[in-house]
């Protein structure tokens, strides 16, 4: 942080437009911080930046009491010192035990959380700010790389893409919007004019929920199938968005919901179990006797796996997020599930043959 203070309380503010009372401020903390011993109010006036703006010194003093006060009600411990010497004039610093945060120590579902809301900005303006954040969390310490909560979230939703922006827009304002949409049954692209309600992410996709005017009725729109800019018409306030029940809404394009039951090794894929259940106990031993290498002794088998069963309701979604746990966890049911878990496992393994450990039978 010290590198940045040539610009905040470098030798004197260069001279020019007046800065904003918050940018001031900024200044005033980045300085306070970084002073080795303590800031008088002179040294405040010439070294940082926006101060020099105040035409005289009893400007300067109303300005520098009014930001300190406004600092100490943000929060923002400053301390008067004596600054030592032969004079009584004080000094102003930052102290630095009551201003820094406390260190980090996210559990590893808690930073799989930060990691997934992470994804949906990687094609977004914060791209950058984002990573980086993300690699000073994990430089930290924060949450144990060993686990495997990353595995079972990130993977779990894929680029929201250029649509999302304006479609919120609209759905705020509540404006019409028209887009190119290429259909799903045919790959034809047709012009959609519709009333945006709301947007959901579901089964590893983005989808938009609105009432489609020229079909005169309410439909679901996966936004990966947007094949244009999303244009917004229209006045606003155009409609109102009736009360509907989101998965009730996309159960039309999802289907029912079905069971996988998984074997899944103590305290890993903690995403997982939040929505499974354990299978009861007088089926338990059946499933574990499915696992590759049961009866053999090897530790495919035996007391070191948990039997759960999991609501899904796609097939290639279920299988994305069995295949993000690795070896922490094996499919055993459906049979079509299970190949195609295994079939993700072996074409990983294939890029990457240091992991070819990971993939099961």
């Amino acid at each position: 942080m010290s590198s940045d203070l040539s610009s905040a309380a470098g030798p004197g503010p260069a001279a020019g437009p007046a800065l904003n009372p918050a940018e001031r401020l900024l200044n005033l903390v980045i300085a306070l911080v970084n002073t080795n011993a303590a800031m008088t109010k002179q040294q405040v006036r010439a070294a940082v930046a926006g101060y020099a703006d105040a035409p005289s010194a009893e400007a300067f003093e109303r300005m520098f009491e009014r930001d300190k006060d406004m600092l100490r009600a943000l929060g923002v411990p400053v301390v008067t010192v004596g600054t030592g010497g032969h004079t009584d004039e004080l000094g102003y610093r930052i102290d630095q035990d009551a201003y820094a945060l406390p260190s980090i120590d996210l559990t590893p579902a808690e930073l799989g959380v930060l990691s997934l809301a992470a994804q949906f900005w990687q094609d977004k303006t914060l791209q950058t700010d984002i990573t980086r954040a993300m690699v000073k969390l994990r430089a930290a310490g924060a949450g144990d790389p060993s686990a495997d909560a990353l595995a079972g979230l990130a993977p779990s939703v894929r680029a929201v893409g250029d649509a999302y922006g304006p479609l919120m827009e609209a759905i705020e304002a509540r404006r019409a919007v028209t887009f190119a949409y290429r259909a799903a049954y045919n790959g034809a692209v047709l012009t959609r004019h519709v009333e945006p309600w709301r947007i959901a992410a579901r089964d590893g996709g983005w989808y938009l929920m609105a009432f489609d005017r020229d079909r005169q009725a309410p439909r679901v729109f996966r936004m990966s199938r947007i094949e244009s800019r999303v244009r917004i018409v229209g006045a606003s306030g155009a409609y109102q968005i009736p009360e509907f029940e989101t998965d009730v809404m996309l159960g039309k394009t999802h289907g029912e919901v079905r069971q996988a039951v998984v074997a899944v090794r103590p305290e890993r894929a903690s995403a997982l179990r939040a929505r499974a259940k354990a299978v009861p106990d007088g089926e338990r031993q059946a499933w574990l006797d499915r696992l590759p290498g049961a009866g053999t002794g090897s530790d495919a088998s035996g007391p070191g796996w948990d039997v759960l069963e999991v609501p899904f309701r796609s097939l290639t979604g279920m299988a994305s997020e069995a295949a993000g746990y690795g070896a922490a966890l094996v499919v055993l049911d459906p049979e079509a599930v299970r190949e195609e878990t295994v079939r993700r496992l072996r074409a990983a393994a294939a890029l990457a043959p240091a992991t070819a450990g990971v993939s099961r039978g």
